[in-house]
This record gives C-alpha cells, sequence and structure tokens, in this order.
C-alpha cells in the first residue's frame, strides 16, 4: 500500500512540475559560474579572483553542475515521473483515437446547438444523404447497428487534436532518452592551444576529457587542428570602450589521417563541425615568450607560456614560469602580464586590452620547485616553499629586455608574446534526435491547441402527414476552445438541409435547447 502510495505521489503531475522547476532552479548556477567542462581557465581564475569562497562552491559542486551527483539525482526522478505519467496516458489517448462517435441521443434539440427541418427524402435515405455530406467534410461516422432502431448519424471531427497529444507525449520521452543517450555516449574535452601549435585529437593530448558513462578514449574523432592565428577587436570609444567586438580564430584542420588540410575561420557562437564533433572557442588569452638560461649560461627555457587573465576587461592576466633543469639551482617565476601597460600612482595597470604597450613584471625565485616530491603541481601555481626571492623583484620588463638575476645565478628575456585560445569540443550523439524529438513535440502542441474536437448528429424520423421526414441536427464542441463552431454548425446544417425545406435555411441557435422549425419557425422544448 505505501509503495503504490509512493508510485503515485511520484508520477503525479505536481510531482512533474516541481522537479522541473527544481531541474531549471539547479541549471542556474550552471549558467552564472565557469564550468570545469566548458571553460577550465576560467574556472581557475574564478579561484584566484575568490580564494574563500570558491572551495566552498567546489565542495558544492556548482564548477561542474550538470556532472554532480544532485543535478543527476533531480533528472533520473525527473525522468521517471514523466515516464510513469506519460506511458499511461500514452495508451489512453492513443484508445482514444480509435474510438469512434457516440450513438446520436435521442433529444438533439436539448444540444448547445440545434436545428431541424423537412426534407422530402424517407428518413432513411435522409440520414444516408446526411452521412454523405458529413464524410465529405472529413467526420469519422457512426450508423446504427443491427441492434439499433431509427435513422441516425453520428460525426465527429478533430481526432488529430488527440493524436497530437500523443505525439507531444511521446516527443518528450524523446527529448528525456536522446539527453539520456547524449550523457552515455557522448563526450566533452577541452584544449588550450597557442598561436603556431596543433593538436591531434587524444586523450594524452587534451588537458580535459570527460567522457560519457559508456565513451572512452578510442570514441575520439582522429582529426587534427593547427592555430595558425588568433585577432581579437575591441571598442576604442564609449562608455563600452575595451568591450571586446570580435574574436577569430584561423584554424587549419584534418578530418582524418591522411585527409585533404582545410582552413576555418573559428568565431563566437559559429563552431567547427568536425567528423561529428563541435568545436567552440569559449576563451582566449596571452602568452609570453620567455627564455631562460641558467648560472652556466645554457638555455633551460624558451617557450610561449599561456597566462590566465585575472581581468576581462582589462585582460591583465597571471601566470608562472618553472625551469627544474637549471643548474645548480632550479629557477621559477610568478609573473603578471598587461597588454597596455601604464603605472599610474606606481602601481601597474593595464589601460586597454588590446596589445598596445605590452610588458610583463616578475618575481623570480630560486631553490627548488618540488616537482619531484611526487605531488600534483597546477602549472599555473608556483609552490614556493623551499625557494628563495630573487632580490630586485618584482621586476618589469618590455619586449627584448632581459633581467639578469643577481649573483650569477641566470638570466630571463621577454622576447615577445603571442596568443592562446581555449578549444572545447563537444560530441553528443542525442543532439541531433533531441532537436527532432523538439520539433515534433511542439507539432504536437500546436496540433493540440488549434483543432477541435466537435460532434454532428441527425435523426430523422417520418413526417406526421405526407411523405418525407423531419430532420434533427444537433452539435457540441468537446473542447473550451469552441470559438467558430456556431459559425460551422450554422453551415453544416444550412448544407444538410439542401434545396428541400421552404423558407430559409436553418440557423445554429447558441441558446441551449432552441433550434429553428422549418420556415424559419423557432421551436424551444426538450
Amino acid at each position: 500500500m505505501t509503495a503504490r502510495w509512493a508510485w503515485r505521489q511520484i508520477t503525479s503531475m505536481r510531482t512533474a512540475l516541481i522537479l522541473l522547476f527544481l531541474l531549471a532552479l539547479a541549471s542556474v548556477p550552471g549558467s552564472i559560474l565557469p564550468q570545469e567542462g566548458a571553460d577550465p581557465a576560467s574556472v581557475q581564475q574564478y579561484f584566484a579572483q575568490h580564494p574563500a569562497l570558491a572551495p566552498w562552491l567546489n565542495r558544492l559542486g556548482l564548477f561542474n553542475v550538470f556532472a554532480s551527483p544532485w543535478f543527476a539525482a533531480i533528472y533520473l526522478l525527473l525522468f521517471v515521473s514523466l515516464v510513469g505519467c506519460v506511458v499511461p496516458r500514452t495508451f489512453r489517448l492513443a484508445g482514444s483515437t480509435r474510438t469512434p462517435p457516440p450513438k446520436a441521443p435521442r433529444f438533439l434539440s436539448r444540444l448547445p446547438h440545434s436545428a431541424s427541418f423537412t426534407s422530402s427524402l424517407p428518413p432513411a435515405e435522409a440520414a444516408d444523404a446526411a452521412a454523405a455530406v458529413l464524410g465529405g467534410h472529413g467526420f469519422r461516422l457512426r450508423r446504427p447497428g443491427a441492434s439499433d432502431s431509427g435513422s441516425w448519424v453520428s460525426a465527429e471531427k478533430g481526432y488529430l487534436r488527440e493524436a497530437g497529444n500523443l505525439l507531444f507525449h511521446l516527443a518528450l520521452l524523446g527529448v528525456l532518452i536522446s539527453i539520456g543517450l547524449g550523457g552515455i555516449f557522448g563526450y566533452k574535452a577541452d584544449k588550450l592551444l597557442v598561436e603556431g601549435q596543433g593538436f591531434a585529437d587524444t586523450v594524452s593530448a587534451l588537458d580535459e576529457f570527460h567522457p560519457g558513462r559508456l565513451a572512452t578514449g578510442s570514441d575520439l574523432a582522429p582529426f587534427d587542428i593547427t592555430l595558425k592565428k588568433f585577432s581579437a577587436s575591441y571598442l576604442t570609444s564609449g562608455q563600452d570602450r575595451g568591450q571586446p567586438s570580435k574574436f577569430n580564430a584561423s584554424l587549419s584542420y584534418t578530418a582524418s589521417p591522411g585527409a585533404a588540410r582545410q582552413s576555418y575561420d573559428l568565431q563566437v557562437n559559429h563552431p567547427l563541425s568536425v567528423d561529428g564533433v563541435k568545436v567552440y572557442l569559449i576563451g582566449h588569452g596571452y602568452a609570453p615568450v620567455f627564455r631562460v638560461t641558467d648560472a652556466r649560461g645554457k638555455t633551460v627555457y624558451d617557450q610561449a607560456t599561456p597566462f590566465i587573465p585575472a581581468s576581462t576587461s582589462s585582460m591583465l592576466s597571471d601566470g608562472v614560469v618553472k625551469a627544474p633543469s637549471a643548474a645548480p639551482v632550479q629557477l621559477g617565476f610568478m609573473g603578471v602580464f598587461v597588454p597596455t601597460a601604464e603605472a599610474p600612482g606606481g602601481t601597474l595597470s593595464s589601460a586597454f586590452p588590446a596589445p598596445r604597450n605590452p610588458a610583463v613584471s616578475l618575481i623570480g625565485y630560486t631553490g627548488n620547485l618540488g616537482l619531484d616530491s611526487g605531488q600534483p603541481q597546477s602549472v599555473y601555481q608556483l609552490d614556493t616553499t623551499a625557494m628563495s626571492k630573487v632580490p630586485g623583484s618584482p621586476h618589469l620588463l618590455f619586449p627584448g629586455q632581459t633581467w639578469k638575476l643577481p649573483h650569477g645565478q641566470g638570466s630571463v628575456t621577454f622576447t615577445g608574446y603571442k596568443q592562446w585560445v581555449s578549444l572545447s569540443m563537444n560530441y553528443d550523439p542525442g543532439q541531433v534526435p533531441a532537436l527532432v524529438c523538439g520539433m515534433l513535440a511542439l507539432a504536437g502542441l500546436l496540433l493540440s491547441f488549434l483543432i477541435r474536437r466537435r460532434r454532428m448528429f441527425v435523426r430523422a424520423v417520418a413526417a406526421d402527414s405526407g411523405p418525407g421526414s423531419i430532420v434533427t441536427v444537433g452539435g457540441l464542441a468537446r473542447t473550451d476552445a469552441s470559438g467558430g463552431f456556431a459559425e460551422e454548425f450554422a453551415e453544416l446544417a444550412a448544407e444538410l438541409a439542401g434545396p428541400d425545406p421552404p423558407g430559409d435555411p436553418p440557423e445554429a441557435s447558441l441558446a441551449a435547447g432552441a433550434g429553428p422549425r422549418p420556415g424559419g419557425q423557432t421551436e424551444t422544448g426538450a
């Protein structure tokens, strides 16, 4: 008994609506906060800007909302609730679409719309003629059976309304199943790429790889991408000065080994589609190029180093340089890159996000970098526990300048800068089915809203005197959206009457139980 009660509660429409609201509410943090699966660089930036708050948000899974256990629990409960609610309703709707019209009531004048007229045809032939007219208008017909008496016709139209309801519910289940397919067989991956660099789509070459439940590294598409150049444009005047106006990443790629190399201009909201994978541009920044020499005069570091923007409005960025092969002591540097350097009041800042006057401020350290401790260490952080700060830090460098470390410990040269982009690769096999099911659900809603279920009944009885018959027509709209049925009923009644009755054609009465008599006289009664 308790299990049956619990099942009724979880499959009720009220519970489904509550869970749907909770799912929408749970999606809000995923839209506001940066997500690990979409933009890990922004997550690192958030940790740097909010060192006290970020760890607590991370414990709650708010930096990976859509993969968190509590979000999955809400989604699964919603899926169970909708299945339990939709499947029985689907069978009921399927049965409703096959249901024939009911038998014609005995007193049609009691219906909301009714009319009567005389016909020169006998009752059976008058009913046959009415059936031919209503059938020509697409009504589903029901005639008297062997056990039925009288001459009557029942007709109903608008069954597509129930078909629309059925299509909507089935399509809704299809959307949920499609989303589940994407979560099971799809994957997401991220890659930070500096100008001039390339990568092959393999697990070892990716920075982040988030496979679905049944996806593995062998499911990755065999393409490779090279970043040729990145350019960004910013507004130079007005209240929005410094705001980005356009990003463009010039890529070259091959869809598979041995395929012809192609070019593509990757922009925001214009992803690259290759072998079923969508490649999105989700971030960018600067990568200062450093050359580090040790006390022996040997070059131990010479490459572009991605710095993470600490401010998206000025693109002031933070980063570290590690030279573990330096001798006799290891060297490390914490730096700040400013695209347009200025120093109001002696404080270094960036006046504009574009590289108009690039500079870098470095703090040097000598000692043990801690890379041999066995503990994982972020490439964007420098462990200075076993290191000593270099005198003269911080030191400001412009492109081409060199900082010679004291006591002959080496030097560091800021040779220039490159730009980097953050790419997000998404493979979702349920995306197209979800789109198709969503369109079908919309079509089903339109059918259910626009199509009206309505019934027409015709009874013919022999006239009291002379040949012919008296035909009574009744109409009933089965839905609240019955606008226009009065006019439709009047037109059908006039067509059913034809040229037979004298006087004006019958008119539909809007009053319950009222209908026009032959010759335009109105009768009222049961």
